[in-house]
């Protein structure tokens, strides 16, 4: 059972030529929707009073830090 190289593997030529401006656009719109949505959590949360923000273990000065997701959710086993 001996197989020859090319028919183990797919030459690189036989990918789509626009498969990487594909890939490009998809990232690029994905980006956007993705700020799109922080910008909007951003502006909910700012909406909450800060007795609202104190109940979720928030302050205003952590509201953007909480959107990029760079404060970890609280222990749950505390509560």
């Amino acid at each position: 059972m001996s197989r020859t190289l090319s028919t183990l593997f797919q030459p690189a030529v036989t990918r789509r030529p626009g498969a990487y401006v594909w890939r490009l656009v998809h990232n690029w719109a994905h980006r956007i929707a993705r700020y799109h949505d922080r910008r909007t959590a951003l502006k909910r949360l700012a909406e909450l009073g800060d007795r609202e923000l104190h109940d979720i273990g928030l302050t205003r000065g952590e509201l953007e830090a909480a959107v990029h997701g760079f404060i970890a959710a609280p222990d749950r086993a505390r509560m």
